[in-house]
């Protein structure tokens, strides 16, 4: 590990480049990547003439593990491994458009605010008079670009889940696109009292926070650590084939983390809970993204689950092709060197490689890239 992460060389010597198809979706990663990897032709390239090209030769178009292997041996690319740049370019990824933000106005309930919703995006809203009340600018609650918040005869919870939950399903696919009747619980903070439940897919149009569970599943042998990776279905409606966690999920209505993490642990990788109920919460990371009409805040909460070494992940909910076992310090190559993993994935990754020593103080930018992944509003 420490030849691998040594940070003695603070110096960014070797800056990866990507071929077209790759570097493409390091400017403008998609919120929902509907395609399959387009790596048919693509390379990875270091920028010395002294680097030789990495060919990615792929099956339908879609990367293989052993393209992965490939390209996370720390021989493949000289580029140096003390370098935090290829880090920082995947936060960037989660924490696109802050510069629009002035185009959102406030979600309002009994004077907390629980989102942000895109002001043309608001219009579609406009014609649900008995779902949505617009207040003025420069109102009593003293938004000065006024706000959108239910109408007065939504009292309860109950009353205000189905009626949002009406307005969901007449704007339709073509509005919100991915409808996945999973509910999520809308708040002021973690904790706090649910107003209402939201449909997952509507949650980033309405700019409510979300939460989920994240966990990486590692192994110690011979010294070393290995973490398990998770590749996508093709069938997936997000990210399909790309590289994930060996469990993650969405933290739905009316489950707490740790019921929820066992829970996606047995759906996602087969672990029975005699072994998933020794996974540790580490802390969280948290980002904000705007990208067009939605505005995601999410909060993820990190586990570490250290796993037999005869333990082999079997997925039973059709949403994982394959997994892998990878040593940590190749798979931090990976995150660095492409834009293959889920890019949420990539911050939880780049936590865990803090926590376990494989990011050192002594690394150019440290300080500012650990800070990094606490982007957005963390309560």
């Amino acid at each position: 590990m420490a030849v691998h992460m040594a940070c003695n060389n603070l110096h960014l010597l070797h800056q990866i480049r990507h071929s077209t198809a790759v570097s493409t979706a390091s400017h403008a990663f998609p919120s929902t990547f509907t395609t399959s990897f387009s790596l048919r032709s693509a390379q990875i390239l270091a920028t010395t003439s002294h680097s030789r090209p990495i060919s990615v030769s792929t099956s339908g178009g879609t990367i293989t593990w052993d393209d992965v292997v490939r390209i996370s041996e720390p021989e493949s690319v000289l580029d140096d491994p003390s370098d935090l740049k290829g880090y920082f370019d995947k936060i960037k990824i989660c924490n696109r458009g802050s510069e629009k933000k002035h185009e959102f106005i406030p979600f309002v309930i009994q004077d907390q605010i629980v989102g942000y919703i895109h002001n043309r995006f608001a219009e579609n809203l406009r014609e649900f008079r008995n779902v949505f009340t617009f207040l003025p600018d420069n109102s009593n609650g003293g938004f000065r670009s006024g706000a959108v918040t239910l109408h007065s005869s939504l009292g309860t919870p109950e009353d205000r889940t189905r009626a949002v939950g009406e307005v969901v399903k007449s704007l339709g696919e073509e509005l919100i696109p991915g409808i996945r009747n999973e509910l999520y619980p809308v708040t002021s903070s973690f904790g706090s009292p649910t107003f209402f439940s939201l449909e997952r897919a509507a949650a980033p149009y309405f700019g409510i926070k979300a939460y989920g569970v994240h966990m990486n599943g590692y192994v110690e042998k011979g010294g070393e650590k290995f973490l398990w990776i998770a590749k996508r279905s093709q069938t997936k409606s997000t990210y399909p084939g790309m590289l994930d966690h060996l469990v993650a999920g969405g933290l739905p209505h009316g489950i707490e983390c740790g019921e929820n993490i066992m829970k996606e642990c047995e759906e996602e990788a087969g672990i029975p809970r005699s072994i998933s109920s020794s996974t540790i919460p580490v802390g969280a990371i948290s980002y904000m993204d705007i990208d067009g009409y939605r505005y995601k805040r999410d909060v993820l909460f990190c586990y570490d689950l250290k796993l037999p070494v005869s333990f082999i992940p079997k997925n039973e909910d059709g949403e994982v092709e394959s997994f892998k076992l990878i040593p940590v310090a190749h798979v931090s190559n990976v995150i660095r060197r492409t834009y293959l993993f889920k890019p949420n994935c990539c911050l939880v990754i780049i936590d865990f490689l803090f926590r376990h020593g494989y990011i050192r103080p002594e690394c150019f930018g440290y300080l500012d890239l650990l800070q990094s992944l606490r982007s957005g509003d963390c309560s």
